[in-house]
């Protein structure tokens, strides 16, 4: 709401799920007609913006969530483990992956996870994503980690290696990406990047994180429309230094975060990643 009283928004409704939708697209006595609905949402939510696309413009249609972890054999697992939970805690239909080069930390992390799954909150829920849609990839090394990821093309990348930058030219298939050991993903959930709604379901290699906007139906049938934007893709590639760190660790403590990110912030967010690479809070892009 601070954000978007910054924005100039001068009326906000309160309504939510796949009848907001309807009331966006097709307009009510209350609600009036828009010209685009942008957002994630659960699958309802998707499945209207579907049905709906053609009558307003959207951004895109949101899968669940995905992570994909692509680890070295000096990566610690207890961080990997909870780097795949807290996508696994979201969603029973979430997708959590991890790719590595060794067989041990592979192991290990198998195991890590099964450990914290014991005292996650949310168990039931993750426990059902692990089973259905959690996979461990031993690959023959991080080059060929990479290309794995790069054919999976997921929504969430993360980087665990000693310098994820000698690999970030390789990535050619991402939503986001977030580099090294000590760099979340739930940081793109709630302080670092310009965009949460990313492209899910391999779509990552197609469509961009910062997609240009569909175009309305008077723009489809203009050959205006078609501009070179709409052949470009970016991907956002995140760091985090020690002075992003502090004020990030004093507001973990949100109620609204799920248990296992907060376990990330508490565990990853103390150490320094790639000091004097890059500013704090600095974002690079990609095309």
């Amino acid at each position: 709401l601070a954000a978007a009283k910054v924005a100039g928004v001068d009326r906000v409704l309160k309504v939510g799920g796949a009848q907001a939708i309807a009331a966006l697209a097709y307009g009510t006595e209350t609600v009036p007609k828009v010209d685009k609905i942008v957002g994630p949402g659960n699958a309802f939510v998707a499945e209207a913006k579907k049905q709906v696309y053609g009558v307003v413009s959207i951004d895109m249609i949101a899968g669940p969530s995905e992570v994909l972890c692509v680890a070295d054999a000096k990566s610690d697992p207890r961080h990997v483990a909870a780097d795949l939970l807290a996508q696994a805690e979201h969603d029973r239909n979430a997708s959590a992956v991890l790719v590595t080069d060794s067989m041990d930390l592979a192991k290990q992390v198998a195991a890590e996870v099964d450990r914290q799954l014991e005292t996650l909150p949310r168990t039931e829920i993750a426990s059902v994503s692990i089973e259905n849609n959690g996979k461990i990839i031993v690959a023959d090394d991080l080059r060929q980690a990479i290309d794995i990821a790069n054919e999976i093309a997921p929504e969430h990348l993360e980087l665990h290696m000693d310098d994820p930058f000698d690999y970030l030219d390789a990535v050619r298939h991402a939503g986001s990406i977030f580099m090294g050991r000590n760099c979340p993903e739930p940081l793109g959930d709630y302080f670092a990047g310009p965009n949460h709604t990313l492209p899910t379901l391999g779509t990552a290699s197609t469509i961009s994180s910062r997609r240009p906007s569909t175009p309305t139906t008077r723009e489809r049938r203009s050959p205006v429309s078609m501009k070179i934007s709409r052949t470009l893709r970016t991907t956002k590639a995140c760091t985090v230094t020690p002075a992003a760190s502090g004020p990030v660790s004093k507001t973990i403590r949100n109620k609204e975060f799920c248990y296992e990110q907060v376990f990330l912030f508490e565990i990853c967010l103390p150490r320094a990643l790639c000091p004097g690479r890059t500013a704090a809070g600095h974002e690079l892009y990609q095309t």
